[in-house]
């Protein structure tokens, strides 16, 4: 089941995607070079406790932190070290919020100081790849029209797309149906899934700069190119209208 969400279920979303676009916001501004990963971790999660939410991913599953940290060749799920933020690197920051029931989840990928032409045509990349995904996402559309779209324009431009991570519906669960993949081959059940107003959808394109392919580290979280070249991520938690779909993060 999917569920389609009415204006009240609407609105305590998109009030937990507010506080997480500001934490985010907030986060971006420390991204930078020898400030350290765990302080900014913290600095989230006070920030999400002081507007009256709660860290969606500390304690999912046992993960450790409020923010997944996932730099260079991590793709998702970085754990956040006792270490600092090296000019040139990329960081992936992914985040989620609990407020009063209702989940939100959120991406960004950003550039520590100057980063390498090569890791900034990446990020531009993934950035456009969610952007023409989200443009699929309207009422009467399925999500293969945005698995499709994504795969198309990022293998256009050379790069390939993670097939074993995908998006997802939000809402009363961090995790919901439909799964969105960010391919269209192979085809997935999910694909066939008619969009619907009031339907939200956490959108997440994971590109890599080389293979496809990925390995988790032995910390059970980490995820990482297997070829060890740089990848990038961009999510947003979103909400079909009846006309075009609504940013909420």
């Amino acid at each position: 089941m999917v569920d389609i969400n009415n204006i009240n279920e609407v609105n305590k979303i998109t009030e937990s995607c507010q506080i997480l676009s500001d934490t985010l916001d907030l986060v971006e501004k420390y991204v930078v070079p020898g400030q350290s990963i765990l302080e900014v971790d913290k600095m989230a999660e006070e920030y999400i406790i002081s507007r009256n939410g709660k860290p969606a991913f500390k304690g999912y599953n046992n993960f450790p932190s409020t923010l997944c940290v996932s730099i260079d060749d991590e793709i998702v799920h970085g754990i956040p070290k006792d270490s600092v933020f090296k000019e040139g690197q990329i960081v992936g920051v992914d985040c989620g919020v609990l407020k009063d029931g209702y989940y939100s989840d959120s991406a960004r990928t950003l550039a520590v100081g100057n980063i390498s032409e090569e890791k900034q045509l990446l990020l531009d990349t993934t950035k456009k790849a969610l952007e023409i995904g989200i443009s699929k996402a309207v009422a009467g559309n399925r999500v293969y029209d945005i698995s499709k779209a994504i795969q198309d324009y990022v293998e256009s431009k050379g790069y390939s797309v993670v097939r074993e991570l995908v998006g997802h519906g939000i809402g009363t669960q961090l995790h919901l149906d439909p799964q969105i993949p960010n391919f269209s081959e192979p085809s997935s059940s999910h694909h066939n899934t008619v969009l619907e107003e009031g339907m939200c959808l956490a959108i997440e394109p994971m590109v890599n700069l080389g293979s496809r392919h990925i390995k988790t580290d032995s910390d059970g979280w980490t995820i990482r190119t297997q070829d060890g070249k740089p990848s990038a991520h961009f999510e947003h938690s979103i909400l079909i209208t009846k006309f075009q779909p609504r940013i909420l993060t």
